[in-house]
């Protein structure tokens, strides 16, 4: 099938039109291929890192006490739970909107308290701002799933599906 309306830097950039001989307007295609890579991508971080701190608890606790929050003990299993729970139900794609809300409400603290770079100085403020920024970035690709949902390869997508009579 060959396209000779769209270049293949349009191709790549929007999708292929709906009917390359009928239509050569350039329309956004659902790539839910790339939308399943980008939530296990996404969600690997929040996972890992959930089960780390539960694996090193008493490391993860003395950091957090270490920055002075209140009942750590409490918050340290909250924010486990809320990582791998919330990073499980971004991958799978299962109530991933509501794991993805969870996840940037967790990250607000975390990023505020844990690498408040304008404390810092020298190299030290430098990982901070990098670790900060990862955050945001993250963040903002949460929201992109807010925003327009996990794809056809999710459980979300399974569960939606109509039923036959």
């Amino acid at each position: 099938m060959a396209f000779t309306h769209t270049s293949v830097a349009e191709r790549i950039a929007y999708g292929r039109p709906l009917d390359p001989a009928l239509d050569d307007t350039i329309r956004v295609v659902e790539r839910p291929g790339t939308a399943l890579l980008g939530r296990i991508a996404l969600s690997a971080i929040f996972v890992i890192s959930g089960i780390a701190k539960l694996v090193d608890y008493e490391g993860t606790l003395g950091h957090m006490r270490g920055a002075g929050l209140p009942g750590p003990e409490v918050l340290l299993v909250m924010a486990a739970i809320t990582e791998i729970l919330g990073g499980l139900s971004v991958m799978t794609g299962f109530l991933s909107r509501i794991g993805a809300i969870a996840l940037i409400v967790f990250l607000i603290p975390a990023s505020l308290v844990f690498h408040a770079f304008w404390n810092f100085e020298g190299a030290e403020r430098t990982m901070q701002m990098a670790s900060f920024m990862k955050n945001v970035g993250i963040a903002g690709g949460l929201l992109l799933l807010v925003a327009y949902g996990p794809g056809r390869y999710s459980v979300d997508a399974l569960l939606r599906k109509p039923m036959q009579p």
